[in-house]
């Protein structure tokens, strides 16, 4: 019985009858979730609108800030509440959330700068003070006379009566910040002390007062202190320049009397040979006057000079070919040089160049002596009368 006895199935669980669901629910579509693209694409276009929005806040809070009052300068700086107020700027004050600047400065946004006028004229008349006493300095280092130091009494009229600060008004607190703010510039630049009066003085600096020196000052006092230096130099150097000009004007002679002394023979030499050829006549005469030929052959300016014409005649005097010899012209003695023709070496090499010219060309050779005797002619005229 046991074996014709059918077994009987479990009950599954899943068995059970379940509601039908719709087919979208089972399978649902691929256009219902975005794809990777467009993902991204949204992903961009949301950072891109975060960041024009946050930009545009920036400058819009940039452009109209929300200002926050001033903290009250009377309070501690431990009690500044910065959420509520922002600290009061240097060089301002500030009462019931306001700001104001002290005297020279001036309101920038939330700062408090200094005013660029009132800094201008204090540095204007700042450089007035330090060239007025750097002036003085100087004029009493070089000429002995006037002041080095000045009191601050006298400086602080000079300001008051300047040109420029009539543009402001003494019982101004301007006012006298510009004169404050000129001598703190003044102090930063000259030299103070208290003399046994008990009153302040200013004095221009020892290298600043230098450069108010003129050159001459400058030039005269660096000799003074070189000095010991500075003469044996000069002297030396004037030492130097009077040998050169004297080697110089050595030379000059030598090489000027030399050639003056050629000439002197070139011209007693032709006077003689025309003479003894005109002898006949007597047309020419064999001797010239010394001064006359002096003033022929120097310049103007030699003539100033007489060592020139002194060496000159030393140097004929030495020459055995030329006699000089006194000789009354006019009533006048004068002092007269001839040549000597005969035995002249000269002469006798003159005399065969001549000959050998004849014996070449006869014509040529005649017309050529005809016209050296007329030159030689002339000449001696000349420097005779």
């Amino acid at each position: 019985m046991s074996s014709t006895r059918k077994k009987r199935a479990n009950p599954k669980p899943n068995s059970l009858p379940s509601p039908s669901l719709p087919s979208w629910a089972v399978d649902p579509p691929q256009a219902l979730f975005p794809s990777k693209q467009e993902l991204f694409r949204f992903v961009t276009v949301l950072a891109i609108a975060s960041s024009v929005a946050i930009a545009c806040n920036y400058f819009v809070n940039f452009l109209n800030p929300t200002l926050k009052p001033f903290c009250d300068s009377s309070l501690n700086s431990l009690h500044f509440h910065t959420d509520s107020c922002q600290p009061c700027p240097s060089n301002g004050e500030c009462y019931q959330g306001k700001l104001e600047c002290l005297h020279g400065y001036r309101k920038h946004g939330n700062l408090c700068i200094e005013d660029g006028d009132i800094n201008e004229t204090a540095k204007k008349l700042s450089e007035m003070v330090e060239h007025r006493l750097c002036k003085a300095y100087a004029q009493v280092s070089c000429d002995g006379s006037g002041s080095i130091w000045v009191q601050e009494d006298d400086i602080v009229k000079d300001l008051g009566e300047h040109e420029l600060m009539k543009n402001f008004d003494s019982k101004n607190a301007i006012y006298n910040y510009a004169k404050n703010r000129t001598m703190d510039t003044i102090s930063s630049v000259l030299e103070s002390r208290t003399n046994s009066y008990g009153i302040k003085e200013w004095k221009c600096p020892d290298l600043l007062a230098e450069q108010y020196k003129p050159f001459s000052c400058r030039i005269r006092q660096w000799i003074s202190k070189h000095a010991l230096i500075v003469v044996p130099f000069c002297a030396l150097l004037v030492g130097c320049t009077l040998l050169l000009w004297k080697l110089r004007r050595r030379w000059y002679l030598s090489i000027r009397v030399e050639k003056l002394y050629r000439q002197v023979c070139e011209i007693l030499e032709e006077n003689a040979l025309m003479s003894k050829s005109k002898s006949e006549n007597g047309e020419c005469e064999p001797w010239i006057v010394a001064s006359r030929l002096r003033d022929h052959l120097l310049l103007p300016k030699e003539r100033k000079d007489p060592v020139i014409w002194k060496k000159v005649e030393e140097l004929v005097l030495e020459d055995s070919r030329v006699d000089q010899y006194p000789k009354l012209l006019r009533g006048e003695s004068k002092v007269v040089w001839e040549w000597q023709v005969e035995g002249s070496l000269s002469s006798s090499r003159m005399r065969k160049k001549g000959e050998a010219n004849k014996l070449k060309s006869p014509e040529g050779g005649d017309m050529k002596y005809d016209q050296q005797q007329r030159t030689l002619k002339a000449e001696p005229k000349a420097l005779i009368f």
